[in-house]
């Protein structure tokens, strides 16, 4: 367990850079599911929501508390074994009904349900029309705001005068006022939006057409049915086979989650994998990630994460208050939520965030034991909310905003401070610029805000600050965050400062107080992106965040935003006019292999111009936390007017493989003085060194059903043996998540490894390899798998996937050298 959310090294500004104590995983929960930390006893919902505090003790719809020391919830736990099988049309559920007086028996002329076909095969047209055929389950699975079909097996032929009503039922205590209790009746107006009519009546079976709110709350409802004759009423058990899931529906104009763009709806609800990004912006990696929102259990883990922290049923409808549970649930602090974040470096007693390369294997995990899963970084707590959100029904993207500001003091600017000489006070700097940040964007309309705040709104699952005393944001508008309204719900302040804020340098002056001596109004937010729709191309969004840069418009934002800030006069100190520009390059370096920093300064000035340059290099967290200095450089510069000159810095290998940190990321702080002029010349540049990338081989043809094998290529660009290397695969509908341990990959060593797998589900799917060494990290590859229906069946699903939970060791097919 970590001592407090500020104890990770590499994560927070102003924590030197030293052996860190690696956060442990989190404690089990207490056996009634609760935190053992923080909230002076209050509940998550109590501390995330006003309106919620003053909720009765005794209001069992606060939703099913976990039942055992696991904390695991009865309304969305582990499936029932053998639940998961092929497609084929599942038995007719059928049960010993009850009459009214409760005692069983049948009376001759009661019309008496043997039986529900709830018509919840994933070939049926129900699946289909609900655009949730890809869901690896057999219960019945639709949107809200969208009708379906079902069909009642009853005991004699159905009469004008029979009665028939349908209920459906969610949480320990239902109740008609929460919408926790729906109540319909067949062949009559329902109540907000919920009906049911007779389609067609045929002997003994009755087909009904059954309508859902748009605004039902989601989850999982048991279903039973009630009948009324001149014979006496009856009622079908209830039985697990005729559980319905109910999710949000983009589908449906009068969901408050509706996208109006069909392409939006395939990319950002039905494509099971993505792009996410990360680098810096001169040097931009990728890398797929598999939602896996469709894979058997994940639909479960997701509903088990609103049931974790006993997120009232009655508000589980609203997408605003679902998002905002999500934010905070998927990361552990608080409430023992899905990932223990980790920046410190030493992930021994997990995983290193860089080598997960899905969220399946982390969701089916948390709700397999109820344990927060070690570790998380941004893009992992971005990813696995891509796939919560998506698999409830949520579009959602995962975005990446390059030179990502983390503001810790409500200024709305970063401020970096430095000594005289321009040497920076890294105990001072407590506002750090991550290279880049990644989190989600999800739609929906916001009925709590003024009108003009619909559409995309920010989700961010990663700890940094608090929001109403836990760790979480958002939802919020990005077109708050556009226009600087600091002042809008949910976090808007927080997100602005990450994506528009200014970078302000101070410098200490000789009686020890700080001045601004420079301020770089285009450092922060400088590139935001997500994966484009319908390709594996990047889509800039920067202008959906940000005014232009330097535009009215965008100043105005800015410095109306840090008026509500903590220092809202700071743009009062601007420096004077400048006359000596400086460029800052880094070629692109390898890891493993020297490399080469060079400053460029150019003098537009009519005068001659002497500069006093400073170089400092250190390595970084991507988090913007940097490391010792190891490497200076001094260097007097004369410029006559109008020239230019270049600066170099080698670096060689074995200079800085000691202090290489995670990401592989370097920053060389540079400062100058202008003699004439007294210009003060500033730039912090971060860049990073690339590592390969696997190569994956597809070994013939991919059919559903059957065994057909991939082959992975990687070579070591160290100079050094990798010790205990660990690939993972994983591909939702190609392979559950996997972990293959290999050994030692020795210096400069090229391997080749297969393995075999079976495809459980037809059409373009990707499968998406990692490596993981304690010496090299950020190593993956993917590659795109078109599956084919097996012969003569349009579907198939099974376990042949692998299992996600036990490592295998594997022994190399060829090993090559350099």
């Amino acid at each position: 367990m970590m001592d407090g959310p500020r104890s990770d090294v590499g994560r927070w500004g102003g924590n030197p850079l030293q052996p860190p104590t690696t956060p442990s995983p989190e404690p089990e929960p207490e056996p009634d599911g609760r935190s053992r930390r923080g909230g002076g006893g209050r509940s998550f919902w109590a501390r995330c929501c006003g309106c919620c505090s003053c909720r009765n003790a005794a209001d069992d719809d606060w939703g099913p508390e976990p039942s055992d020391s696991r904390g695991r919830g009865s309304s969305s736990g582990t499936r029932r074994p053998g639940s998961r099988g092929s497609d084929s049309r599942r038995p007719v559920s059928r049960g010993s009904g009850v009459n009214a007086a409760g005692d069983g028996t049948i009376r001759e002329g009661m019309l008496v349900v043997n039986g529900v076909d709830l018509l919840s095969s994933r070939s049926d047209q129900n699946r289909r029309e609900h655009h949730t055929d890809e869901y690896e389950y057999d219960e019945l699975i639709v949107r809200r705001g969208q009708p379906f079909h079902m069909l009642l097996l009853l005991s004699r032929t159905y009469e004008s005068s029979d009665r028939i009503t349908l209920e459906l039922l969610i949480g320990n205590n239902p109740e008609v006022g929460k919408g926790t209790h729906v109540i319909i009746p067949v062949g009559k107006g329902g109540s907000g939006g919920w009906k049911a009519q007779v389609v067609k009546a045929s002997g003994q079976n009755l087909n009904l057409r059954v309508h859902t709110s748009p605004n039902a709350i989601i989850g999982k409802f048991q279903f039973t049915v009630r009948t009324q004759s001149d014979a006496g009423e009856f009622q079908l058990p209830f039985d697990p086979r005729n559980e319905i899931y109910i999710l949000f529906n983009p589908w449906c104009p009068e969901d408050i989650v509706y996208v109006d763009h069909e392409d939006w709806r395939q990319e950002y609800v039905l494509n099971e994998s993505g792009r996410i990004y990360y680098g810096t912006e001169a040097q931009i990696g990728e890398r797929t990630w598999n939602y896996g929102q469709f894979d058997h259990g994940v639909l479960d883990a997701c509903l088990y994460i609103l049931d974790r922290r006993g997120m009232p049923y009655g508000g589980r409808g609203d997408p605003v208050s679902v998002s905002r549970v999500i934010s905070a649930m998927v990361n552990s602090l608080d409430d023992n939520g899905v990932l223990i974040g980790n920046w410190s470096g030493d992930y021994s007693r997990g995983t290193n965030p860089s080598a997960w390369v899905g969220s399946v294997e982390i969701l089916l995990s948390y709700l397999r034991t109820g344990y927060s899963v070690p570790y998380g970084q941004c893009w992992v707590f971005a990813g696995v909310t891509t796939t919560v959100l998506r698999c409830l029904g949520l579009a959602t993207r995962t975005v990446t905003n390059f030179n990502s500001a983390h503001d810790t003091d409500t200024s709305l600017t970063m401020d970096i401070y430095f000594d005289e000489n321009m040497k920076p006070l890294e105990h001072l700097n407590h506002d750090s610029v991550w290279n880049f940040h990644v989190w989600n964007d999800c739609w929906m309309k916001r009925p709590d805000l003024p009108s003009g705040f619909d559409g995309w709104q920010v989700v961010d699952a990663t700890p940094q600050e608090t929001s109403s005393g836990i760790f979480c944001c958002g939802p919020c508008s990005v077109e708050s965050i556009k226009n600087g309204l600091v002042y809008m719900k949910y976090d808007t302040p927080f997100i602005f400062a990450e994506v528009n804020s200014d970078k302000v340098y101070w410098q200490r002056q000789d009686d020890g107080s700080f001045k601004i001596v420079y301020v770089e109004e285009k450092a922060i937010g400088t590139l935001i992106v997500t994966k484009a729709i319908s390709s594996n191309m990047r889509e800039d969004i920067t202008y959906l965040y940000k005014h232009p840069e330097g535009s009215d418009a965008e100043r105005k934002a800015v410095e109306t935003a840090a008026a509500h800030g903590s220092k809202p006069n700071v743009y009062a100190n601007r420096g004077s006019a400048e006359d000596v520009a400086m460029q800052v390059e880094a070629q692109d370096a390898v890891m493993g292999q020297d490399l080469m920093v060079s400053v460029m300064l150019t003098n537009h000035s009519s005068s001659r111009r002497t500069v006093k340059l400073h170089l400092y290099l250190s390595v970084t967290f991507y988090t913007g936390v940097s490391g010792t200095i190891f490497k200076e450089t001094k260097k007097e510069v004369e410029l006559a007017p109008g020239a230019s000159d270049r600066v170099t810095m080698p670096v060689a290998y074995k200079e800085y493989r000691p202090h290489l940190v995670d990401q592989g990321a370097m920053l060389l702080n540079v400062s100058g003085h202008v003699k004439e002029s007294g210009q003060v010349l500033a730039k912090q540049h971060t860049f990073r060194l690339r590592t390969p990338d696997l190569s994956l081989t597809l070994l013939g043809a991919a059919v559903v059903g059957q065994e057909c094998e991939v082959q992975i290529v990687f070579k070591n660009p160290l100079p050094v043996t990798l010790t205990n290397v660990v690939f993972r695969l994983e591909g939702s509908g190609l392979q559950r998540p996997k972990i293959l341990n290999v050994g030692d990959i020795g210096g400069n060593e090229t391997v080749t490894l297969r393995q075999s797998f079976v495809p459980v589900r037809p059409g373009p799917r990707q499968l998406i390899a990692s490596l993981d060494s304690p010496q090299l990290s950020q190593v993956h590859g993917v590659i795109q798998v078109d599956v084919a229906p097996a012969p003569g069946d349009g579907g198939f699903f099974s376990d042949a996937g692998g299992d996600s939970h036990l490592g295998e060791t594997i022994p190399m097919a060829s090993r090559g050298g350099a």
